[in-house]
């Protein structure tokens, strides 16, 4: 297990799997094979086009340790999916290139794990994905579950540091990720409550972090009690933006996504699923989910990898009769009302008009 104690947003000291120490003990990083999805690629830089299941897929682990916390808010426990091609003994990838980064944060309630499909499509594609468990969002931490918002409201500081960590852990010998990760191309996803948390160090005064190149926002909102103003004026423009949202999401209701999309300036994308509820598209096996695991990868191809022909391919994949559509229109669907969470910035939209019949999905109160 990697752990690493973060300050302010640097890395104060990390133990690191080095095998046996001159002090007789011994510290690992837990690595295991999770999938091997397709022939590992013996190639040593991406190809034009990477599409799912391009390389094989392992995971590690780390504890990243938030200073300044209530020991029941401190720790981060973090899977990371990485893609492999050659491996050499004890499951060290040889001759990788170095990936682009995906922190994604889960739902509320909702394990890191019951997004495993999508994840793994992505390292699959050729990307380092980091999925920490913030405190009391996941039944499988150990301390209870609560969504007030003076627990989430230190979600993006807590996001930043495990990017901080990651990008040590690339730069530390010895470690699994080590010269693993391209420093230069880091990305977000979330979805739910982890689509808010995403959005805010993405593109709000309240909690950026500079180096972001691409976000996905999934059925995420603004977020009042973050601060901030989202997509200020004066300020660099932010990174290009997806946002998906299912029409018929009572949780994270569209106009949300709305709000959102209709802020931001280009370039910016809007998946919008016909008929999907809230966590389905996400977590089942469902044609939402083929369609959201194509065009999220499509997305990061473009805007992280720099890969030829993604967004012309992203069009494609996001364009499927009666179960998405994909624009790049100034304005998103039609929504109704208002979002609940999110500042308050205009009068509510007009009605949305009913949405083509689409696959059934199951209603959720989580996430």
């Amino acid at each position: 297990m990697l752990t690493i104690l973060v300050m302010g947003g640097a890395a104060l000291a990390a133990t690191l799997a080095l095998g046996t120490r001159t002090d007789g003990g011994s510290t690992t990083t837990t690595t295991t094979t999770t999938t091997t999805i397709a022939t590992s690629s013996t190639t040593t830089a991406p190809p034009a086009m990477t599409p799912i299941g391009t390389y094989g897929v392992e995971t590690t682990s780390l504890t990243v340790t938030v200073a300044g916390l209530p020991p029941t808010d401190d720790e981060l426990p973090t899977t990371v999916w990485y893609p492999v091609t050659t491996s050499a003994p004890g499951g060290q990838p040889t001759g990788h290139p170095r990936y682009p980064l995906l922190v994604f944060s889960e739902g509320f309630a909702q394990p890191v794990t019951s997004y495993a499909a999508l994840i793994g499509d992505w390292a699959s594609a050729g990307f380092v994905v980091a999925g920490p468990t913030y405190p009391h969002t996941a039944p499988s931490t150990p301390t209870t579950l609560d969504r007030a918002p003076s627990e989430l409201g230190h979600h993006p500081a807590d996001l930043r540091a495990v990017i901080t960590a990651l990008l040590d852990a690339d730069r530390t010998r010895g470690s699994v990720l080590s010269g693993m990760i391209d420093a230069s191309e880091v990305g977000l996803v979330g979805q739910s409550d982890g689509g808010d948390v995403s959005l805010a160090v993405a593109d709000s005064s309240c909690c950026r972090y500079s180096g972001i190149k691409a976000a996905a926002i999934l059925s995420g909102a603004e977020y009042a009690y973050f601060g901030g103003q989202y997509f200020s004026a004066g300020t660099p423009p932010g990174p290009p933006l997806l946002v998906v949202q299912g029409s018929e999401d009572t949780v994270n209701p569209p106009v949300c996504s709305a709000q959102i999309y209709d802020a931001a300036a280009p370039p910016k994308y809007y998946l919008d699923l016909l008929g999907a509820t809230h966590l389905g598209p996400y977590e089942d096996a469902t044609s939402w989910q083929e369609v959201v695991a194509q065009v999220t990868t499509d997305f990061f191809d473009a805007d992280l990898a720099g890969e030829r022909g993604a967004l012309t391919r992203m069009y494609r994949d996001g364009n499927v009769a009666n179960v998405a559509e994909l624009t790049t229109a100034p304005t998103s669907p039609p929504a109704t009302g208002s979002c609940p969470t999110a500042p308050v910035t205009a009068e509510p939209t007009p009605a949305s008009p009913a949405s083509p019949s689409s696959p059934s999905s199951s209603t959720t109160t989580t996430g």
